[in-house]
């Protein structure tokens, strides 16, 4: 009998990307998958290509165990309620052991132990992660270092005035991942022979790059010269907050920031091309397939 996996967050662009490369890169049956989210709604498209869908909301913890009856292995794609999602996702966790499911795969966030932590909502995964190796249950951390797609959200207006400002360290190294390989390898992580598996990988690119690096690599591809300026904290965040941006973005932001001053990311490892079989993307490569989205 063939195994039943689970994604949750399958409405999210992870989770339905983790949902699609099961499928149509990975060779499993849409009979053998189970798309999880909040608003099966959302889902008619998967439904239609014979996955089932179900309802599974991390805030109603009471109908947990019956979502996740008959589940295989799970992956737990940690949801978007930064700062409020412990609790649900510990229940899911919880109810994980109790209906059966012989596997977790979870997504976290690089480093998130430790008390102090730079990253404001580290916790969310430490606490998470904690639930997992105490369930007993067999597991693949998966600690999804920086997209190299957040570069959307704030490199356009820094290529259109030409000035980069940031609160890190000078000389921090960094790593960026591609989305596509976090997702692949999500599914990889889901799809391996099992057995007693108790394995957590840093999930990053092959490359590390100082903000000054990135710059330079963008600036070269995009063709359009861009400065790096270095501003405290204190000012960075009252400049921002000046300009309008919204506080937890800010607060996003900076604590971005300390986690990379911190070295946090600062170490690449060989888990992609291990879980793949591919290289990752180079953030090279990334540029230049966004180019027009950055010089728009």
């Amino acid at each position: 009998m063939s195994e039943k996996l689970m994604v949750t967050g399958a409405a999210g662009k992870l989770g339905r990307s983790v949902v699609t490369l099961l499928i149509d890169e990975f060779g499993i049956s849409p009979s053998d998958i189970v798309a999880g989210t909040r608003d099966p709604s959302k889902l008619a498209d998967l439904a239609a290509r014979g996955v089932a869908v179900r309802a599974v909301d991390f805030g109603k913890p009471e109908t947990l165990v019956s979502a996740l009856t008959g589940i295989d292995r799970l992956l737990i794609v940690s949801t978007d309620a930064i700062g409020s999602r412990l609790a649900g996702q510990q229940a899911a966790v919880a109810a994980a052991k109790t209906a059966g499911v012989k596997g977790i795969v979870y997504t976290s966030a690089p480093n998130p132990h430790g008390a102090n932590h730079p990253l404001f909502f580290a916790g969310d995964h430490a606490g998470t992660e904690t639930s997992i190796f105490e369930s007993g249950l067999p597991y693949r951390i998966l600690r999804n270092h920086w997209y190299q797609e957040n570069f959307f959200m704030g490199l356009p207006a820094v290529v259109k005035q030409g000035t980069w400002y940031t609160s890190d360290k000078s000389g921090t190294k960094v790593t960026y991942v591609a989305h596509d390989d976090c997702a692949r390898a999500a599914a990889a992580a889901l799809t391996h022979p099992w057995a007693d598996d108790k394995s957590i990988y840093d999930i990053t690119s092959d490359e590390t790059f100082t903000t000054e690096e990135v710059a330079s690599l963008a600036s070269g591809i995009l063709g359009k010269p861009i400065n790096v300026v270095r501003l405290s904290p204190e000012v960075l965040g009252a400049n921002l907050k000046a300009a309008g941006v919204p506080d937890f973005v800010i607060t996003l932001m900076l604590s971005m920031d300390a986690t990379n001053s911190a070295g946090l990311l600062a170490k690449t490892s060989g888990a992609v091309e291990e879980l793949t079989g591919r290289k990752p993307r180079s953030l090279a490569a990334f540029f230049e397939a966004n180019r027009a989205a950055f010089v728009a």
